[in-house]
């Protein structure tokens, strides 16, 4: 794997349920700009040749970390730096990647907009194949941020002005708090991909979609086992979907605290010629209801778990480094503890996979605090990201249910939209049929 960063933090691979072998780490210093009265983009801050200060990235601007450290109110907020695109991906697709940006963000390369996210804690990309140059380029990112509005899930991030105490609030984050980072693909290339693991008959099923012309191309997906190849399956991708089922020669399953792991290895292939290429892993383990409890791999297992937060003294949202995240849940299972119920937050990859690796349980939440669902607003407002969420972390085998919303009820005399919950329930049930589901818990 080539990253062409160096002295940068948080600089391991952000995506590692999914790896290309050529990619460029953002992370580090950015020019940066507090923009209180939300009038940069009317100034063009995103044609400007320099931004006021400096910011180091992915930490957020109310983190220590970040060299900021402001934690009043953070309406928008403008991010900048410049990149360099290697000679050898001359001719490649170029796809820029952020972990997550709160809340409603713009990108702009060279000084055209190249698209628009709404949502803090979902991941997002832009293809900038046609908005990037030889030598130097700029990437601008703009982010708003208003976790008074009711319109957005904040999660735990304080609402009050931050000198007032507020409970179980804490210090807000605004703008880029997940790693930034350049991605090179082939013009035919895998997107995305679902794993569903079928222990009972020793298998496990994969779809995929694709981008590009890829309509007759060979889709050929290996399984090993600690090195072993233990199954293959290939299949001709019909327009840009694709199926197939692997029968595998040994079955070891995924279970709590034995972190049983198969690698996988994706192609897209014209002519037996690799176009396209990813690593990728999964756990052979299924989750189903008991009575009373429930049940992995078909065992009752007792979950003790931990309600996690996510917040990180220096970081605020941020973990220092990989190793933090890997430490957090070493801490929870010296304690006795198998899991998590991941609380009021979107974790990050990097800590879905230590939990996949360490064979420990979490429960996936989002952070809907703070956003009103008395209306049929909250679908508008909540839905999308969420079917993004559960689009990304699908395949994570620690993850054995999802609670989408937490201690909802009728506030100062509006009564929460039951339809809401019913609709997050339903489309969560129809994207996932392979977990339980809470609509909404306490």
């Amino acid at each position: 794997m080539k990253n062409y960063g160096t002295d940068i933090p948080r600089p391991e691979y952000p995506r590692p349920q999914m790896i290309r072998e050529d990619w460029i780490n953002l992370n580090g210093s950015w020019e940066f700009e507090m923009d209180f009265g939300k009038s940069g983009k009317e100034r063009e801050l995103f044609l400007k040749d320099k931004l006021q200060s400096t910011i180091l990235v992915p930490f957020c601007p109310e983190s220590k970390l970040s060299g900021i450290e402001y934690i009043d109110f953070l309406p928008a907020v403008w991010y900048r730096r410049s990149f360099i695109i290697p000679d050898d991906w001359a001719g490649s697709k170029v796809l820029i990647h952020f972990g997550a940006v709160d809340y409603e963000s713009e990108v702009w390369v060279n000084g055209t907009s190249v698209g628009t996210h709404a949502g803090g804690y979902s991941s997002f990309s832009f293809d900038i194949t046609d908005y990037v140059r030889s030598g130097e380029n700029i990437v601008t990112v703009y982010a708003e941020d208003d976790v008074r509005s009711g319109l957005q899930p904040r999660g735990k991030q304080r609402a009050e002005h931050h000198f007032i105490k507020a409970g179980c609030d804490y210090t807000r984050t605004t703008g880029i708090w997940q790693t930034v980072w350049l991605e090179r693909g082939p013009r035919e290339y895998i997107s995305s991909f679902k794993v569903i693991p079928d222990p009972n008959n020793q298998s496990v099923y994969i779809e995929s979609l694709l981008k590009g012309n890829t309509d007759g191309l060979a889709f050929k997906v290996q399984a090993a086992y600690d090195g072993r190849k233990v199954g293959q399956a290939n299949a001709i991708i019909t327009g840009n979907r694709v199926s197939l089922t692997i029968d595998l020669e040994e079955k070891h399953l995924w279970e709590p605290g034995v972190p049983n792991l198969y690698d996988l290895i994706l192609r897209v292939e014209n002519d037996n010629k690799v176009i396209d290429k990813v690593t990728s892993y999964f756990g052979l383990r299924s989750v189903s209801l008991g009575k009373d409890v429930i049940n992995i791999n078909g065992k009752p297992v007792f979950q003790r778990l931990v309600l996690d937060q996510g917040f990180y003294p220096d970081g605020i949202y941020t973990a220092p480094s990989d190793e933090d995240l890997r430490k957090d849940i070493e801490i929870s299972l010296a304690l006795g503890f198998n899991g998590a119920r991941l609380h009021e937050k979107v974790f990050e990859p990097r800590f879905l996979y230590w939990a996949d690796k360490m064979g420990y349980l979490v429960w996936g939440e989002h952070a809907n605090w703070g956003l009103g669902i008395d209306t049929p607003m909250g679908i508008r407002q909540f839905l999308p990201e969420w079917m993004e969420i559960l689009e990304r972390d699908f395949n994570h085998p620690s993850i054995v249910g999802w609670c989408p919303f937490n201690e909802t009820w009728d506030i100062d005399g509006k009564k929460q939209d039951n339809e809401v919950l019913r609709i997050v329930y339903n489309v969560t049930k129809t994207i996932d049929t392979t977990r339980p589901l809470i609509d909404t818990s306490g």
